[in-house]
């Protein structure tokens, strides 16, 4: 009865917060929209790609943005036409159709998720962690190093060549946000799919009990290997629409900051709900957006430790992980609990019906 209550009250919150998301471009201004909501959405894609392979697989992967990043700068490589509407920029410049460069994009970087997917399948814990985290640095150097197809000032001018179906994107960004919300509720639903088909019950049970369920005839690499591609495939998803966002992609916006910054937004939202992607991604975005140049960064100054955005964000994920290590949603949990329902646990990510066989 107290799961049933907790479930009926995180739908009614998920409903209005989609009613708000859906009338967001007449309650909010333009500014919001663009920058925070619609960044929101796209980092939240991104998240939520890491935490579907932490939460159901048991595996953190430090490689979602270099993965991001790939689908961003093959498509503005296979897009872009020299002299076009971003100037003189580097890349390939091959002006192919954006339909067909979209669908290249997805694809290539499922591609490549699955190749890395399956070099790291049989390492778990910090072994693949590390290794992610070298993907992650290889493709940085690639894109920075590699002239031909980007360099270190990147490919400019992407937004400016979209498929007929998405429209012009560049001059209305309502219509960008609206695509990001469709998308990340397509996301959103197809994780939750997934993780209640067979597939999905496998998957969760080699994060458990990999030796297990490999005994039992399992094939442990190679669900990992899928289900890194399928993480992949999201992560495609926020490159492409990333790029539309910003109209570019350089090395910087897969660096090891920015794969950092990904793995602080998954952790303030919370590793073990997928709902914790768009949570911690907003989170993220409203305080580097305003808390960067604020009060709080003037009194830091003042008493010598420092008021950069850095420290900020240091700070907040410090108080949240001592907090509530599950993060903000795991902080929700808990309020529950409090507040007389229960003990405050948070569902389980395992989500296999009581009595049912893996």
């Amino acid at each position: 009865m107290i799961g049933d209550k907790k479930a009926i009250t995180e739908r009614t919150i998920g409903m209005v917060g989609l009613i708000v998301a859906l009338a967001a471009p007449l309650i909010f201004n333009a500014y919001w929209v663009d920058v925070i909501l619609t960044q929101a959405l796209i980092v939240g894609i991104t998240a939520a790609s890491l935490i579907f392979l932490s939460a159901y697989g048991g595996l953190v992967s430090l490689a979602q943005t270099m993965l991001m990043g790939t689908a961003g700068v093959m498509l503005g490589n296979m897009v872009v036409t020299k002299g076009g509407a971003g100037g003189e920029t580097q890349g390939l410049n091959l002006g192919w159709d954006p339909t067909l460069s979209l669908v290249l994009a997805l694809l290539g970087t499922t591609v490549l998720g699955l190749l890395f997917g399956a070099l790291a399948a049989r390492s778990t814990g910090i072994y693949f962690l590390m290794i992610t985290l070298t993907y992650s640095v290889i493709g940085f150097y690639f894109v920075g190093q590699v002239t031909l197809v980007s360099g270190f000032s990147g490919i400019a001018g992407i937004n400016a060549y979209t498929p007929s179906f998405i429209g012009d994107i560049a001059n209305d960004r309502n219509r960008l946000y609206f695509i990001a919300l469709g998308v990340a509720i397509v996301v959103y639903a197809a994780i939750r799919f997934l993780v209640r088909t067979p597939f999905g019950l496998a998957l969760q049970g080699l994060r458990d009990e990999p030796v297990r369920m490999s005994s039992l005839g399992f094939a442990v690499p190679l669900h990992r290997t899928l289900a890194f591609g399928f993480a992949a495939f999201l992560a495609s998803l926020s490159g492409v629409l990333f790029v539309w966002w910003q109209g570019q992609i350089a090395p910087g916006d897969i660096g090891i900051q920015s794969t950092i910054d990904l793995l602080v937004v998954a952790v303030i939202g919370g590793l073990t709900r997928i709902e914790g992607a768009w949570v911690g991604a907003l989170a993220f975005i409203l305080i580097n957006n305003y808390v960067r140049d604020s009060w709080l960064t003037h009194l830091l100054d003042k008493v010598g430790i420092g008021g950069s955005f850095n420290t900020i964000i240091g700070l907040v994920f410090l108080v949240i992980v001592l907090v509530s290590p599950d993060g903000l949603m795991g902080a929700w949990d808990r309020l529950w609990g409090l507040g007389g329902n229960g003990k405050g646990e948070g569902p389980s990510v395992t989500s296999i019906p009581a009595g049912e066989k893996v």
